[in-house]
């Protein structure tokens, strides 16, 4: 090539470059070179951002679902706790315990079973509680043992914790925060509101739960009471507010999912209450309620001053919370009303009303111990008026009974809640579950607080406000559920389950304690001892028969001498046999003896051999 073409060609080429480049932006200054020089690079930019564009836009990745985990609480009454979870981020709502059944002799309370929270303790960052009663509280004292976690809660529940943390000497290093109505917590990618509720204890609250995969309300235990001792209604603007943004999932108590209608004001006791002191003139008047139930306290108070009486209380409890409760400004005690329970004697009965735990019919309650005469400042005098102001919790109906009985026996008048108006429940009744329905609009329903057939009538009123069947959820302690938009699922379960507390031992009485127990309270126990040679394994002396809740032996001496021969024949034949293990001859006396007294006596007592090898 020549060097004039050439010089054409780069001539045309440069040409070209430069009409490209002027297609793209127009040289505004007119400085042909330098403008060339910031038009190619403008075209570089251009073009490499154009490039960035076109890549495909990635949507953003779906929430992942929260976990929301009952570890009691479900399938029965009391022992509340709920683990709630979202990308590693746990909290806890309630923490409470529940009372033994007949099923379980000897053992004071039930709490639920913490194995699954103590393997996730560092991922735990606090408590909340709904109220102060004991199905919520009971069990903080045996988790704090083992877990120091911040505790959030109402002024007043607050307080309730704090004496029974001080009972157990935990209250030093507990981390106790109190919240008001309203106002929120945040743990981690949860936000906690606190929404106030009415309950048969002041300062109850529910929760709505917020984290990235949905809002979730949990009512805690709640009754609709427009017109409340103490003038707070509970919050349902706050409810239907929540539900017009949108409610994933709602859990609501189900206690009272059998009782149609509405639940009655508290007002109603109050109306009552005064009736029945005004029929009491004369007579001195001893009122049994739950301890917790400080508007029921008050409006006993109140009437007590409208008839110019003193008040004393009876029952530990009783005096704690009553005194908790003063301290903290929600309960309004005039002065001169309180008076010491052993001072009562100084006053004629008809000036006195005597406020006293026992409501339940509980054995070593303070009405218990009046009516059976063992209470150290109190004894019935002929026409007391005594007013048992609770219903029955389920299997308790019998011990309350006694009780009335008992009483009755002495020459008091007893009222009781199916005579008259003397207690109102603190749990919604069908028509108030279905109106918070209706406000919150829940996408799922999972029904909480109560035995299986509270569970299964909640679901079904859920279904009757039109929430889809596969939308609601019946299910037990320890199943691990995740909602999120698209669905709802039990993935897995953990352990939960129930520890049971005698005295100062917790867990250490299984199932197969109890069915000892069970076994010994049923038919009693036989005991075998005898004494054997070390060497030639022959008896030395014995045996001896013991017999505790069997039969009275010096009743039954032939029975017992041939229970002797029948053991002493055992050892022989072991002996002849040349068996010298002392589990087996043990395990072949238990096995010979059992079946001889079932085939006499048609009874199988618990039979425990002792060899002494001398």
């Amino acid at each position: 090539m020549n060097e004039n073409s050439f010089e054409k060609d780069f001539k045309n080429n440069n040409y070209k470059r430069k009409n490209i480049n002027n297609s793209k932006t127009y040289n505004k200054k007119g400085n042909g070179k330098s403008e060339r020089g910031n038009n190619y690079k403008t075209s570089n930019f251009n073009y490499s951002k154009k490039r960035s564009q076109s890549k495909p836009v990635l949507p953003p990745e779906p929430p992942k679902p929260v976990k929301i985990i009952p570890l009691g609480g479900l399938g029965e009454i009391g022992k509340n706790i709920t683990l709630y979870e979202y990308d590693g981020d746990m909290f806890l709502v309630d923490c409470g315990m529940s009372f033994p059944d007949e099923e379980m002799p000897g053992i004071d309370i039930v709490i639920p079973d913490f194995t699954y929270v103590l393997e996730n303790k560092d991922k735990i960052k606090g408590l909340v509680v709904t109220h102060g009663h004991e199905d919520h509280i009971g069990a903080i004292p045996y988790l704090l043992t083992n877990f120091n976690l911040p505790i959030y809660a109402t002024k007043l529940t607050i307080g309730l914790i704090e004496g029974k943390l001080k009972e157990h000497k935990l209250l030093g290093d507990a981390k106790l925060n109190i919240v008001n109505p309203g106002e929120k917590v945040n743990f981690g990618k949860f936000t906690v509101e606190f929404i106030h509720v009415n309950h048969s204890i002041p300062d109850a609250v529910a929760f709505a739960i917020t984290c990235p995969a949905g809002t979730v309300m949990h009512t805690g235990d709640f009754k609709i009471d427009t017109t409340p001792i103490d003038d707070f209604p509970m919050d349902i603007g706050r409810f239907a507010e929540l539900g017009k943004q949108g409610v994933l999932a709602l859990l609501a108590d189900s206690t009272n999912a059998e009782r149609p209608g509405y639940t009655a004001s508290e007002r109603l006791v109050g109306e009552s209450l005064s009736q029945i002191f005004k029929r009491a003139e004369g007579h001195r008047i001893i009122v049994a309620t739950f301890s917790s139930n400080i508007h029921r306290i008050q409006q006993i108070i109140k009437e007590a001053v409208n008839c110019e009486r003193k008040v004393a209380i009876s029952g530990r409890s009783m005096l704690n919370v009553v005194t908790i409760a003063e301290e903290l400004g929600y309960l309004n005690v005039p002065q001169n009303v309180l008076i010491d329970v052993a001072d009562i004697k100084e006053y004629p009965p008809e000036k006195i009303v005597i406020v006293t735990t026992g409501s339940q019919g509980e054995p070593l309650s303070a009405l218990h111990r009046i009516a059976f005469s063992d209470h150290k400042q109190i004894e019935i005098i002929p026409g007391d008026m005594i007013i048992i102001s609770a219903t029955p919790i389920p299997g308790n109906e019998k011990l309350v009974s006694k009780v009335i009985n008992e009483l009755m026996k002495s020459g008091a008048n007893v009222v009781y809640e199916k005579m008259y108006d003397v207690h109102v429940s603190g749990h919604a009744c069908q028509e108030e579950l279905k109106l918070i329905m209706s406000v919150v609009k829940p996408k799922y329903f999972i029904p909480l607080h109560g035995e299986q057939k509270h569970l299964k009538k909640h679901a079904g009123l859920a279904e009757q406000m039109g929430i889809k069947a596969e939308n609601v959820l019946i299910t037990i302690n320890g199943a691990v559920i995740e909602l999120s938009e698209e669905k709802m699922v039990c993935s897995q379960t953990v352990q939960a389950g129930r520890v049971l507390v005698d005295g100062l031992g917790v867990g250490d009485v299984g199932s197969i304690v109890l069915r000892d127990r069970k076994h010994l309270s049923d038919d009693g126990i036989i005991v075998v001892a005898v004494s054997i040679d070390r060497y030639s394994h022959e008896i030395v002396s014995g045996p001896d028969v013991v017999s505790r809740g069997f039969v009275y032996v010096k009743e039954s001496e032939e029975l017992m001498n041939e229970l002797r021969e029948l053991v002493y024949d055992i050892i022989e034949r072991c002996n002849m046999n040349n068996i010298r293990d002392w589990m087996t001859i043990k395990t072949r006396i238990k096995d010979g003896v059992s079946k001889f007294l079932f085939t006499r006596t048609k009874r199988s007592p618990m039979v425990l051999p002792i060899i002494l090898e001398v």
